[in-house]
């Protein structure tokens, strides 16, 4: 109620949503997102037709490279599918439709193949660059949603990405059409990774920096060599072995006969577990406490190689090997500094 001159009077009431139906209504349309654009990748199974083997085939035979092109949301995905193409050993380079037609069409060279990215296939700036693309480049492949657009009327191969609506509750914002375009980018970038046996070697050669680079090329021989060389004969004392693994500091020690071959590995734990039994330590060598065999790797393994070994076997040392000959170790907190772990 409030009191006006005198004369009392309600106010119109107001209906507010409580905070958990809001949250309730808001998960519910993020589920049916997901459920959409799950679909809209599915049902592009059946787009991988003549068209899409045809322009796997172009673009792997070509002697040019290709030109990525759209406006809008889709000009985004183009930068994207860019960056994963080059990635991958198909060279690309991004060309906004909006930019084309006020001088960068000049970046288009004749061996070029296009692919214009467009929803509707319709959009003014697409309709004007289209036919100064078929002047200039020797293919134009259209990825769009309508077949019967004018994209998809002007161009020489189809990527077709057909959706049955949008995501969002009003149908209009680029979700599911987004999604499309972007599946169908990865799909025709990993056919010509194939198409070209594109292998990790030749991903660690573009990739040199970084984790992901690091564990295509870092080597064990890169790694072991800023260290000591922790080594004991198989008749040395205990007193021997301790000075020898406290003053190289890795936390163990090989272990060589007479001949210098390896036989064995004693670590810190071997000697905590050796002072636990008792034993009269002035009377005990090496080989006494040693572990046999030891675990060990080649110094041209992948460092990577090495992580999973000592994950395998819960270690946190490994004895490198040049072929038979013991030349040092590799540390877990090797690993952890190059950023492996």
């Amino acid at each position: 109620m409030d009191r006006t001159n005198g004369l009392f009077s309600e106010k119109p009431s107001k209906i507010k949503k409580s905070k958990s139906n809001t949250i309730a209504a808001s998960i519910k349309t993020a589920h049916r997102t997901l459920e959409i654009e799950a679909q809209t990748i599915t049902n592009l199974k059946a787009s991988l037709d003549a068209d899409f083997e045809k322009s796997v085939t172009l673009i792997a035979t070509s002697s040019g490279r290709i030109i990525v092109t759209g406006i809008g949301k889709s000009a985004l995905v183009g930068r994207k599918l860019v960056a994963t193409f080059n990635s991958t050993g198909t060279p690309a380079i991004f060309m906004h439709a909006a930019d084309a037609i006020h001088g960068d069409l000049g970046m288009v060279l004749p061996t070029d193949i296009v692919l214009c990215i467009s929803k509707s296939g319709e959009t003014p700036e697409v309709k004007v660059l289209v036919p100064m693309l078929k002047l200039r480049a020797s293919q134009l492949i259209a990825m769009v949603s309508h077949r019967q657009s004018y994209l998809a009327k002007q161009a020489d191969m189809i990527l077709y990405t057909p959706i049955e609506e949008e995501a969002d509750p009003n149908r209009l914002a680029p979700t599911a059409s987004t999604t499309a375009q972007m599946a169908m980018g990865d799909a025709l970038a990993m056919a010509l990774l194939t198409y070209r046996g594109f292998s990790s070697a030749d991903f660690a050669q573009i990739h040199p920096g970084g984790i992901l680079g690091k564990q295509l090329y870092l080597r064990v021989s890169d790694i072991y060599p800023q260290h000591e060389c922790p080594r004991v004969q198989n008749t040395n004392s205990i007193q021997d072995t301790i000075l020898e693994m406290t003053s190289k500091r890795l936390g163990c020690a090989a272990v060589l006969d007479e001949q210098k071959r390896l036989i064995g590995i004693i670590t810190d734990g071997d000697l905590r577990r050796m002072l636990t039994q008792g034993n009269d330590i002035a009377s005990l060598q090496a080989q006494h406490i040693m572990n046999t065999p030891p675990k060990t790797i080649d110094q041209n393994a992948l460092a990577v190689q090495a992580l999973e070994l000592m994950r395998e076997h819960s270690i946190m040392q490994l004895l490198v090997l040049d072929e038979d000959r013991y030349v040092g170790v590799v540390h877990l907190h090797d690993l952890l500094r190059e950023g492996l772990v």
